[in-house]
């Protein structure tokens, strides 16, 4: 029986007039595969390319604002103007396949390190590391610095403006700056910028309005803003799943055209609250206005559950790693051909769906245990650096077996 799917009609954002051809977008996806300057490389226009035609919007991996922004080697920046020209081919790879095309901005915080600064210490709303072993001491931002950081997102706006951009996605999530002023465990400070919650408010608040002052200025098409919030943390004290809604209730009232939940998993329950059942979606749901655009992220692989969480009331639903192993998801859903979709990626194909290096690493080591690898290739969880370099940087796909055991053997 062929189902059609109701994320695949289109969806026209009214304050804007303009119009997505289905419900789903490309999440934000970390390729670490910018020059050493943050210039964009050809292999991230290929992986765009081969993405770009079935997702109704593109949001791009995160983009710094500034040098002291810069989160991991490899990672795109919007930091200069010398950076427009990359910009520019980025936004209309990503257009030429028919999808919109956003740039998604950010600065990391206390989340880097001296060495990916090049030297410089990495700076947060207060001087407090994160809650792990290796994390290193940040640098307390000063007002003047903070000003400064405002007008810097301003900047990478005007740029994402000028390179073509259909609009830019604010990153206030996943323990970067923005977020890192927000939390009552790196905002520690006394003055404007931190203390209560109205105040922790301000920073993120402040980069919004800043930025919809500059898209009112420069832009002369329809261009849109987001948002993207992380409902909780982790840590106690932590940022609040009723924190987050009370300053989600304040974005929507600010020039924002929609609001980008970045969850674990789509229909997750509050991890603060282990005995309440509702899921945040609903909690937003039922706390934003009727009609306003809310998009999920969250695990989101199968049709039907990207039909059931547009039967939640979210408007948008953002695939990450899904597009990742099946670049043709969209394609293969409105073809009613959903036994071919891909749900598990193999190592050989990694040439084939034209991901980067970078990320084949990451996908491979850090990152193994989140998505589906149709063979382990012998790695192993307690060296799993040692098992990239050895079995794929230093041989022919596909993996001779034979020399497997030989390098097993060797260890």
């Amino acid at each position: 029986m062929q189902i059609n799917y109701d994320f695949l009609d289109n969806y026209t954002f009214k304050n804007k007039n303009m119009t997505l051809r289905n419900r789903v977008v490309m999440a934000p996806t970390t390729l670490r595969a910018s020059l050493e300057d943050g210039s964009v490389t050809d292999n991230e226009l290929k992986y765009y390319q081969m993405r770009a035609q079935g997702p109704a919007m593109i949001i791009t991996e995160t983009a710094y604002v500034n040098e002291s922004g810069r989160g991991w080697e490899g990672g795109i920046s919007a930091a200069n103007d010398d950076k427009i020209p990359g910009l520019r081919r980025l936004a209309s790879t990503i257009q030429s396949g028919g999808a919109k095309a956003i740039l998604q901005i950010f600065a990391a915080g206390r989340q880097t390190t001296t060495a990916i600064l090049r030297g410089d210490q990495p700076v947060s709303a207060s001087n407090k590391p994160y809650p792990r072993e290796e994390s290193e001491t940040p640098r307390a931002l000063t007002h003047a610095e903070i000003v400064q950081t405002i007008d810097d997102f301003a900047q990478a706006t005007k740029r994402a403006i000028l390179a073509g951009f259909d609009g830019v996605e604010i990153h206030g999530a996943n323990l970067y700056l923005i977020q890192q002023f927000f939390s009552p465990d790196s905002n520690q400070r006394h003055d404007i910028w931190g203390g209560t919650v109205e105040k922790r408010s301000r920073f993120g608040l402040a980069v919004v309005a800043k930025v919809a002052q500059i898209i009112e200025k420069y832009a002369e098409k329809p261009f849109l803003l987001g948002y993207r919030q992380s409902p909780e943390e982790p840590m106690d004290p932590g940022i609040t799943l009723s924190e987050s809604i009370d300053f989600a209730k304040k974005i929507v009232t600010l020039p924002v055209d929609y609001l980008h939940l970045s969850l674990k998993d789509g229909f997750q329950t509050p991890f603060a609250n282990k005995v309440d059942q509702k899921r945040v979606i609903d909690y937003y749901r039922a706390a934003l206005p009727v009609d306003y655009p809310l998009m999920v992220a969250g695990l989101l692989k199968q049709p039907k559950q990207v039909e059931e969480i547009m039967d939640a009331g979210v408007t948008l639903a953002a695939l990450g790693r899904e597009l990742i192993v099946e670049p043709n998801w969209v394609q293969k859903v409105a073809g009613h051909d959903l036994n071919a979709i891909r749900y598990a990626i193999s190592p050989s194909d990694f040439e084939l769906l034209g991901i980067p290096k970078p990320l084949e690493e990451w996908l491979l080591t850090r990152f193994r245990n989140g998505l589906p690898i149709t063979t382990d290739l012998g790695f192993d969880p307690k060296q799993p650096w040692r098992y990239y370099k050895e079995v794929v940087t230093q041989m022919p796909k596909p993996i001779d077996p034979t020399k497997l055991m030989t390098l097993k053997k060797r260890s």
